[in-house]
């Protein structure tokens, strides 16, 4: 893009009043700078869930990659499973990925693997739709130039926590303390990834976890209600929608 900054300004400001409130006390002056620069080279937009902060590093979404390409006409995008290194047993898919950004394009190739090994919980019995996800996201960031990881590529979000030491906690928080993603960001991540309503969700939570203020939820719970909204969600999106909007009439449950 060649759009002179004076032009992304009111973007950039935008984004960081947004990123002020979804990770308060979080945006220290590097991630400002980059914050600025990649709403002036991509147009990047949080408001539309094209990053996330995890860990003090901004990650691209697979939705915003999506985006930039169609921003920049991407012209084709095709996946293929690669048989000979898969293992449908194992649960290990691999796929291959190209992105063409013109009709005379060569291409650009990106390899997505995954396995139960190597995603969260959150979006296990999905390895397939991972492996291609993940291979069109290089291939995406390949071409444009893009030098973030993506949120899908991520190993500490791919990988369940590995059990720390740690302080005890209240019973509530639902926090992070050793440098993997929040509660919070990975359910954030759900709700924008199958446009569910922030609100419905928040309330189905409460329910689930039996609290009548969500902060009060165990993580324990929290992660379970995690699991379970996300294999609602990929196994029969329009079934959740329905059950989410029988939360719809309840009185506000505080997060």
């Amino acid at each position: 893009m060649t759009r002179r900054s004076e032009d992304c300004r009111p973007g950039f400001r935008a984004n960081l009043r947004l990123a002020r409130d979804f990770w308060p006390g979080r945006i220290a002056k590097p991630q400002q700078i980059t914050l600025r620069s990649l709403s002036k080279l991509y147009g990047i937009s949080i408001a539309n869930g094209d990053l996330q902060l995890l860990d003090g590093r901004w990650y691209v979404t697979h939705a915003g990659l999506l985006r930039i390409a169609q921003r920049e006409r991407c012209h084709a995008i095709r996946t293929s499973l690669q048989k000979d290194v898969s293992d449908p047993i194992a649960g290990r898919w691999v796929f291959k990925a190209t992105v063409y950004k013109t009709s005379s394009s060569r291409g650009f190739v990106g390899y997505g693997d995954a396995d139960p090994s190597n995603i969260s919980p959150v979006v296990r019995g999905a390895e397939m739709r991972m492996a291609e996800t993940r291979a069109v996201d290089r291939a995406l960031r390949k071409a444009y130039g893009i030098g973030l990881c993506s949120v899908e590529e991520l190993g500490a979000y791919s990988v369940p926590p590995a059990p720390v030491a740690t302080p005890p906690r209240p019973n509530g928080s639902n926090g992070s303390t050793n440098g993997h993603p929040r509660l919070r960001d990975q359910l954030c991540l759900l709700i924008r990834k199958y446009e569910l309503d922030p609100t419905q969700v928040k309330r189905y939570a409460a329910d689930f976890c039996g609290t009548e203020v969500l902060r009060d939820a165990g993580r324990d719970l929290v992660e379970s209600f995690i699991v379970t909204l996300a294999e609602q969600a990929a196994s029969d999106r329009e079934a959740l929608i329905c059950k989410l909007n029988g939360y719809r009439n309840v009185q506000a449950v505080n997060s």
